[in-house]
C-alpha cells in the first residue's frame, strides 16, 4: 500500500504542475495584427555574439549580407548608427537587397574619431544617393554629455553643406525641448520615444497614448520655430527581457503589444517611424545589462522573438522546461521515496512538493541565465550558479527528509547548509547594494536565489509538520539545519539583509527622483517622494527580491534555543 500512496502523490503533483504551466503559458492576445506589408524602418546593428564595438571586434561583410537578406522582406529601410567600424559595405549590400538607408555618424568625445565618422558619412551619402535617403549626425550625444550643443551644431552644419540628403540629429525627445535651437539646424527632427526609459516609466497599456502625446508636444514646440518641419520617431521599442522599471515590465508579450500598438498609431496618424531594433545586441549587456541586449524583433541567433500576427507566447519553450523539471524531480523521488514510504500522506506530499519546487527553480534558473549570458565570463557565472543551487538544493532535500522521518540532525549536513547559506547571503548582499547604489541596468536576481529562499520556507514547513506548532524555536537557523553551530553573527546577518532591503527601496526611489523630467513634474521632496515610492513599490520584480531577502533573513532574527541535535 505505501507504493500506492507514492504513486498517488506523484500523479497529483504532476497534474497540478502541468496544469499550472499550461495555464500560465497560454498564448496571449497581443493586440491588433500588424497590417500586411513591410515596416517603415528598423535600427540595424549587425553585431553578433563575439563582436562588439567596445572591443573593436567589428561585423564581417558576410554577416551584414546575411542580416540584410533576412530583413529585406520585413522593412523598407534600415537605420545605421555608424559609417565606420566594419559597416562600410552596408550601402552596397542594402542596394543588393532592395533596402533604403537612414545612415548615421557616431559622435563621441574624440575629435579625431568624430572627424573620421563625419567624413565617412559624407562620402557614403554622396556615393550612394539611391540608397542613403537621409543622414543622422550623432546619436544621443547630448543625453550622454559627450559634447555641448554648439559643437554638435558645428558637425551638423558641416554635413548639411556637403550632402544633398536631408540631415538630422537623433536624441531623446526631451533634448529637443531642452535645446530648441537644434530645430532650426536640422532638415527633420529625429526624436527617440522609449516609454520604458522615461523618467516616469509608462506601462505598455499606456505606451501608445504616450507616443501620440510626445509627438504632438514636439510638433507644438517646432511650430513656433520652424512650422511644418518633418518629425521622425527615430527610436521606439520595448525590451523583451530584463529588469522592471515602475509600471514598465519587459517581456515578449509586452514587446509584441507595444510594437503592434505603435504601428497602429503610426499608420493612423501618418507618423514616420523607425523601430529599435532589428536584432538583439549581446554586446550591450556589458553597458546596459540584460535589458539593453533584448530590444530586437529577432534574437541574437536571428530567430523571431515574437510574431507580428496572432497570439504570442511569453515562454514558447515551456514544454521543454516542464519535461526537464519533471525528470529532475523524478530522480529526486527515486532517491527518497523508499525512505519516506512509512511517513504520513501529508508529510510525503510536502516533501514531493518541495522537490518539485526545487526542480522548477533550477530549470528556470539555468534556462534564463544561459539565455541572458553573452560572454564566456557570463556563462561561467551561470554554470557556477546552477552548480551552487544544485548543491544547496540537494542538501535541503536531505535535511527535509530527515525532519519528516524524525531523524536526528547531522553535524556534517548542518555545516554544509550553513556554508551554503552564508555564500548565498554574501552574494545577495553584494547584488542588493549594487542595485541600491546604481541599479539602472541591473536585473533583480530572483531566479538565482529562489532555491535558498524556498529552502527556508520548506524547512520551516517540515518542522511545523513534525512539531505540530510554529514557535521561535522552529524559525531559528540552528533548528532548521539540525545542529547548534553557535553562530555568533546570526543577528548581524539579519541586520545586514534588512538594511540592504531598505537601501534598495531608497536607492530605487532616488533613481526616479534624480530624473530631469521627474524633477520638473514633481519639484520638491514632499511632492516627488510619494510618486517615486509608488513606482518603486509597484515593481513586482523588486518586491519578489525583497521577499527573497526576507526569507533569507528570517532564521537569523531568532535566537537559537537548540540544546542538542534534532
Amino acid at each position: 500500500m505505501p507504493s500506492i500512496r507514492v504513486l498517488l502523490c506523484l500523479i497529483f503533483i504532476f497534474l497540478v504542475h502541468g496544469s499550472f504551466d499550461w495555464l500560465y503559458n497560454r498564448p496571449q492576445d497581443a493586440g491588433t495584427d500588424v497590417p500586411s506589408g513591410k515596416l517603415m524602418s528598423l535600427s540595424f546593428a549587425p553585431f553578433r555574439e563575439g563582436f562588439s564595438p567596445l572591443e573593436e571586434k567589428f561585423p564581417l561583410a558576410e554577416h551584414i549580407d546575411e542580416d540584410l537578406r533576412l530583413l529585406a522582406d520585413k522593412t523598407e529601410s534600415i537605420r545605421t548608427y555608424s559609417s565606420l567600424g566594419g559597416q562600410q559595405p552596408t550601402p552596397d549590400l542594402a542596394r543588393k537587397h532592395g533596402l533604403k538607408m537612414i545612415q548615421g555618424a557616431w559622435l563621441g568625445y574624440g575629435y579625431k574619431d568624430n572627424t573620421s565618422e563625419v567624413n565617412a558619412l559624407i562620402k557614403s551619402a554622396n556615393e550612394n544617393p539611391d540608397v542613403v535617403k537621409r543622414v543622422i549626425v550623432g546619436n544621443e550625444v547630448l543625453l550622454r554629455g559627450d559634447m555641448d550643443v554648439d559643437r554638435l551644431i558645428g558637425y551638423i552644419r558641416e554635413v548639411r553643406k556637403a550632402v544633398k540628403q536631408p540631415v538630422s540629429y537623433a536624441d531623446v525627445w526631451s533634448m529637443y525641448m531642452k535645446y530648441p535651437k537644434l530645430i532650426n539646424e536640422v532638415d527633420f527632427i529625429t526624436i527617440h520615444i522609449l516609454p520604458y526609459w522615461e523618467d516616469e516609466p509608462i506601462s505598455v497599456e499606456n505606451a501608445s497614448q504616450h507616443l501620440e502625446k510626445i509627438v504632438k508636444q514636439v510638433e507644438d514646440e517646432a511650430r513656433g520655430i520652424a512650422p511644418g518641419k518633418p518629425i521622425l520617431i527615430g527610436e521606439s521599442g520595448w525590451p523583451s527581457a530584463g529588469r522592471q522599471r515602475g509600471m514598465a515590465i519587459p517581456g515578449v508579450v509586452n514587446e509584441a503589444k507595444f510594437i503592434r500598438g505603435m504601428i497602429q498609431i503610426a499608420n493612423r496618424h501618418g507618423f514616420d517611424y523607425n523601430i529599435v531594433e532589428a536584432f538583439n545586441q549581446p554586446w550591450k549587456s556589458e553597458l546596459e545589462g540584460v535589458v539593453g541586449a533584448n530590444w530586437g524583433l529577432f534574437s541574437a541567433d536571428r530567430e523571431p522573438v515574437f510574431p507580428l500576427t496572432g497570439p504570442v507566447e511569453e515562454t514558447p519553450n515551456w514544454q521543454n522546461r516542464f519535461a526537464v523539471a519533471t525528470l529532475i524531480w523524478l530522480l529526486a523521488i527515486v532517491k527518497y521515496s523508499k525512505k519516506l514510504e512509512q511517513v504520513s500522506l501529508i508529510r510525503m506530499l510536502a516533501f514531493f512538493t518541495l522537490a518539485q519546487v526545487f526542480s522548477v527553480c533550477l530549470v528556470t534558473l539555468a534556462d534564463f541565465l544561459w539565455y541572458t549570458s553573452y560572454s564566456t565570463w557570463q556563462r561561467l557565472y551561470a554554470v557556477a550558479l546552477v552548480i551552487a543551487n544544485t548543491a544547496l538544493g540537494t542538501l535541503l532535500l536531505q535535511r527535509s527528509s530527515d525532519i519528516l522521518i524524525d531523524k536526528p540532525g547531522n553535524m556534517q549536513l548542518a555545516n554544509g547548509l550553513r556554508s551554503g547559506y552564508l555564500l548565498f547571503i554574501l552574494l545577495a548582499l553584494y547584488k542588493t547594494y549594487g542595485l541600491a547604489i546604481n541599479g539602472r541596468y541591473l536585473s533583480f536576481p530572483v531566479e538565482q536565489f529562489a532555491i535558498p529562499a524556498f529552502g527556508v520556507i520548506g524547512l520551516i514547513a517540515c518542522l511545523l509538520l513534525k512539531e505540530h506548532k510554529l514557535n521561535s524555536r522552529s524559525l531559528a537557523f540552528d533548528s532548521l539545519i539540525g545542529w547548534s553551530l553557535q553562530g555568533r553573527c546570526n543577528r548581524f546577518i539579519a541586520y545586514l539583509l534588512s538594511f540592504a532591503a531598505i537601501a534598495l527601496i531608497l536607492g530605487e526611489s532616488k533613481a526616479f527622483m534624480d530624473g530631469r523630467d521627474f524633477i520638473q513634474a514633481h519639484p520638491g521632496l514632499s511632492e516627488g517622494l510619494p510618486v517615486a515610492l509608488t513606482y518603486t513599490l509597484y515593481n513586482q520584480q523588486l518586491l519578489s527580491w525583497l521577499a527573497c531577502l526576507l526569507a533569507l533573513s528570517l532564521p537569523f532574527w531568532t535566537k537559537s534555543h537548540l540544546k542538542q541535535d534534532i
